[in-house]
């Protein structure tokens, strides 16, 4: 008797994993005009959503380990970790969610 076991493939897997940087604070004039509320996703497989090429290039580290199950020690149980962009005379604060 062969008894079948359902898999899902590595893709099928990957393609769940997402993460969400949320715009939460945006003082000064974001040259990309990022707003309160705006929200980007990113997957292993790509970028949903327009952000500044500098506060992507700052985050994806951050944006990676978490899409990967990354704890930090220094966030509370509950908390999402947050990350500024690197301009700091016209300052985005993000915050960055796993999402399945």
């Amino acid at each position: 008797m062969l008894i079948l076991i359902p898999v899902l493939k590595i893709t099928e897997v990957r393609d769940k994993m997402k993460v969400k940087i949320k715009v939460v604070s945006q003082k000064g004039n974001c040259s990309l005009n990022h707003k309160v509320g705006d929200e980007i996703i990113i997957t292993e497989n790509g970028i949903e959503g327009n952000i500044c090429i500098h506060a992507l290039y700052s985050i994806f580290p951050k944006a990676f380990a978490i899409l990967y199950g990354a704890k930090f020690p220094w966030i509370k149980e509950g908390e999402n970790p947050k990350h500024a962009c690197p301009d700091g005379k016209n300052p985005v604060i993000f915050e960055l969610e796993r999402i399945e």
